[in-house]
């Protein structure tokens, strides 16, 4: 009997150690089956850091790599050009020539003539075609009868072609058979020929920069009048001002900075002129009429870099084209700062 009760106690103790056992394996099992999750979110929590970290970085990385391969290598590699005597029919023959190509451009009268020329034409162009800009956006802001149509034709010109428009003036500015002489000689005035007069061919180069432009910044001016407050113009109502005086006192002021920012694209678009003084010249084109009287800069860097073969040269006119545009950045930035210290 004795021995029984022993043989049973032993079996009782055999299968609690086993339960024990099985326990403390099915506890080893769920800590390790709790310890997975664990460790699978510190990865998408890491993942997810990195993500955010990165992710900007990758969205915009297209644009400067394109930014580097097509004007930051470019940029550089005119510098290296412009310091160097170089002929479009020997690239590989290169020679050292410092500040050489910088003092012979300083030093020759077309190039003055050429920046003088880009100057006169940016200022007949530029002051015309804003103000024109202003007052057609003034008139879109309004209420009109079609006005998503009247928007899309002011944008008709921007879209056209540079080639169509400027052959079309072209034929309008024709010596014998143009409308514009038409026009003149049947008010009794002398007809011009546009092509070979100094300021006759500079107004019909800026009548095209005018007529492709001024819906584009007509647009910009709109977007930003949309901008202002309604308020604004109710309060200048109430106090007795008419439309004029609104648009005096309330739009003009708070245009200022859009007004700014066409003047400095304006001013940058005038100094890489080429395509229409290009197109309206014809075969003298590249020389910027017989004279040299429409020549501007970027006709003067295309004539010494293709038609000449002076590579070097026509670097030193870029970059000079580019320290003019950041002195032009320079006098923008320091405009502004006045006027938000103003207002």
């Amino acid at each position: 009997m004795t021995s029984s009760n022993e043989a049973l106690a032993q079996s009782a103790s055999s299968a609690d150690a086993a339960s024990d056992s099985t326990e403390g394996s099915g506890a080893a099992r769920g800590a390790q089956g709790r310890g997975t999750p664990k460790s699978a979110d510190s990865w998408r929590s890491r993942l997810y850091r990195w993500d955010m970290k990165a992710s900007p970085y990758a969205f915009i990385s297209p644009f400067f790599i394109i930014f580097g391969a097509f004007s930051l290598v470019p940029l550089l590699y005119t510098a290296w050009y412009s310091l160097h005597n170089v002929q479009l029919s020997n690239l590989d023959g290169q020679t050292w020539a410092g500040l050489e190509n910088y003092t012979n451009l300083f030093q020759s009268e077309f190039f003055w003539n050429a920046l003088k020329n880009t100057l006169t034409i940016g200022v007949i162009s530029t002051v015309p075609q804003l103000v024109a800009a202003i007052w057609l956006a003034h008139m879109l802001n309004y209420r009109l009868r079609g006005s998503i149509v009247w928007r899309v034709v002011v944008l008709t010109p921007y879209a056209t072609s540079v080639a169509a428009a400027t052959l079309v003036f072209v034929l309008l500015f024709a010596p014998d058979s143009g409308m514009i002489n038409w026009a003149l000689d049947s008010i009794g005035l002398d007809k011009v020929n546009w092509q070979e007069s100094d300021w006759g061919s500079q107004l019909a180069v800026s009548s095209i920069v005018i007529w492709r432009w001024t819906g584009y910044n007509a647009l910009i001016y709109l977007a930003a009048m949309q901008a202002i407050p309604a308020d604004l113009y109710e309060s200048a109502a109430l106090d007795g001002a008419n439309r004029w005086q609104q648009f005096r006192h309330v739009t003009v002021p708070m245009l200022r900075p859009t007004i700014l920012f066409t003047v400095v694209v304006s001013t940058i678009g005038a100094m890489q002129l080429f395509g229409e003084p290009l197109l309206f010249g014809g075969v003298s084109g590249t020389k910027g009429g017989s004279e040299h009287q429409y020549q501007t800069i970027g006709l003067y860097m295309y004539d010494q870099g293709w038609i000449v073969g002076n590579l070097g040269k026509a670097s030193a006119i870029a970059w000079s084209m580019f320290l003019i545009l950041l002195i032009v950045a320079a006098i923008n930035m320091l405009i502004s700062r006045r006027l938000r210290k103003s207002q």
